[in-house]
C-alpha cells in the first residue's frame, strides 16, 4: 500500500483571501515504511509574504523570488502523488490550499476522502490532550530539537513518524532511510543483525527431573511414558 505524507507552508490562512503556497514537502510510505523517496519544492507565490508568516516558517520574499510558480511544478506534484492516500496534520488546511492552486490552473481538485488527518486521529486517541505536531513528538519521544521553524519537508518527516505511532507504533528499522528524489529509483535496504536459531530440545537432565517429580506426586499419570489411564 502506497501513501503520501505531506505538508505545506503558505503566505496566510485562506486561499479565498488571495494567500498562496510557498513550499510543499512530501514523502512516500509503502506498507507504512518510509522509502526515502521525497518531493520538495519552494514556490513563488506571486505576491508578498507577510512578516507574520515569515516568522512562522522562515521563508522570505527573497528566498522564493526566483523559484518556480505552482503551475510549473503541478504536473510533477500530481505524478508524485498519483492515486495514493494523502496524509497531513490538519489536512483540511492543506487540502484547501492544494485544491485552490489546482483550480487556478484548471486542474481537477482532490476529493476530500483522499486525505487522512493525523490531527483528527490524535484528538480521537488522546482526547483533551495537546495534539500539535510538537506535542505529539514529545509524547512519542521523537526528536524535533532541530525544528526552529515550520518547514514543509522537515515537518513531513516528523509527521511520518507521528503517523506510524498513531497507527500503533513504529517497528524496528522504520527510521527514515536515505533521501531520494521523486524521480529516483530508490530501494529500501535495512541491515538486520543475524540471530542464530534458538535451541528448543529439553535437556536430558531437565526431562529426568520432571519425570521424578511426577513419579513422586502422581502414582498414575498420563504424562508418564508407558502409563495407561485407569478405567
Amino acid at each position: 500500500m502506497r501513501e503520501i505524507v505531506f505538508d505545506t507552508e503558505t503566505t496566510g490562512f485562506e486561499p479565498s483571501e488571495g494567500h498562496r503556497l510557498v513550499e510543499i514537502g512530501a514523502l512516500e510510505l509503502i506498507n507504512h515504511m518510509p522509502t526515502g523517496v521525497t518531493f520538495h519544492k519552494y514556490i513563488n507565490p506571486e505576491r508578498e509574504i507577510p512578516a507574520d508568516a515569515t516568522r512562522v516558517h522562515g521563508i522570505t520574499n527573497e528566498r522564493v523570488a526566483n523559484c518556480p510558480l505552482f503551475a510549473d511544478i503541478a504536473d510533477e506534484w500530481l505524478e508524485f502523488v498519483g492515486d495514493a492516500p494523502m496524509i497531513a496534520h490538519n489536512a483540511a488546511f492543506d487540502m484547501r490550499f492544494i485544491n485552490a492552486e489546482l483550480g487556478w490552473i484548471g486542474k481537477p481538485p482532490y476529493a476530500p476522502e483522499r486525505f487522512i488527518d493525523t490531527l483528527a486521529m490524535a484528538r480521537k486517541k488522546f482526547p483533551g490532550s495537546p495534539v500539535s505536531l510538537d506535542a505529539l513528538c514529545r509524547r512519542f519521544s521523537i526528536d524535533n530539537s532541530h525544528r526552529e521553524f515550520h518547514g514543509a519537508l522537515l515537518d513531513t518527516e516528523l509527521l511520518a513518524e507521528v503517523y506510524l505511532e498513531l497507527r500503533g507504533g513504529r517497528q524496528p528499522g522504520l527510521a527514515l532511510v536515505g533521501k531520494g528524489s521523486a524521480s529516483g529509483d530508490e530501494r529500501v535496504h535495512i541491515d538486520r543483525p543475524y540471530r542464530a536459531p534458538r535451541p528448543h530440545a529439553v535437556p536430558d537432565a531437565e526431562q529426568a527431573a520432571h519425570r521424578a517429580f511426577l513419579e513422586k506426586k502422581v502414582k498414575k499419570s498420563l504424562w508418564l511414558a508407558g502409563d495407561t489411564p485407569s478405567a
